[in-house]
């Protein structure tokens, strides 16, 4: 089953002295979700922010927010990001040793599961837990900080995973990296939600993010057909 690309732009990538108004620059600008991506200084080499800042911001838009949990433990705190008002709760499949039991967690509280898999990690790991979830997330960065390149290694997972989903319901969803150089080539391999930080929040205002976030929905699109590509005129008409 093909399903419509999904552009969740990241606010790790945001103005942190203005969260709310970019927040609200990316919905009017066409974001499709608003990933949110929680670090614990202690899973990954990095701090952002907690459920607070999710309750906070979460008045300023009506879109989905992707709550992406890099911490661990992670189970004491699904439950505090569901309140907060988290759609989708991603956890990574490397952070605690019952997997399982966590996806179960969060579908009983009512909120779409996710599972995040690092670069290192295979995706065997998630063969057992299909059943569960209703995104499967491919990092294509170690994850810890944004601004970092695309790994190319991951384009293979990406289609292993693709044919491991098969018929179910579940979005492929990839974190890392993506611009509009390589979104063609992750939509090729089979993801359909793409989330870009540093690519989307390059500029000044909500009409530099919406021609940021058009050139990857394009380049994302044309790569689902064989042998196409986004024509240079379009990008550069996206990108204007």
């Amino acid at each position: 089953m093909t399903r419509d690309i999904v552009i969740a732009p990241s606010i790790l990538a945001a103005n942190f002295a203005k969260l709310g108004e970019e927040i609200a620059a990316i919905d009017a600008a066409g974001a499709d979700w608003i990933h949110c991506d929680v670090m614990d200084g202690h899973f990954v080499p990095n701090i952002s922010f907690g459920a607070d800042i999710i309750k906070a911001i979460r008045p300023i838009t009506r879109k989905a927010f992707d709550v992406h949990l890099m911490i661990a433990p992670v189970d004491p705190y699904i439950e505090a990001f569901a309140k907060a008002g988290a759609d989708i709760i991603t956890v990574h499949a490397e952070a605690g040793p019952h997997l399982d039991r966590s996806l179960q967690a969060i579908g009983a509280l009512g909120k779409k599961a996710g599972v995040s898999l690092c670069p290192a990690t295979p995706e065997t790991a998630i063969e057992h837990v299909l059943d569960r979830v209703d995104l499967i997330l491919v990092m294509t960065v170690n994850p810890g900080f944004g601004g970092q390149s695309f790994l190319d290694s991951q384009i293979g997972k990406i289609r292993r995973i693709r044919s491991m989903i098969g018929g179910r319901p579940i979005r492929l969803e990839v974190d890392g990296g993506i611009t509009r150089d390589n979104a063609a080539a992750v939509a090729a391999a089979g993801a359909d939600t793409l989330v870009a930080g540093s690519a989307v929040f390059r500029g000044n205002d909500s009409a530099d993010y919406a021609r940021n976030i058009g050139a990857i929905r394009l380049a994302a699109e044309a790569g689902r057909v064989p042998n196409s590509a986004p024509p240079a005129r379009a990008v550069e008409t996206a990108l204007r």
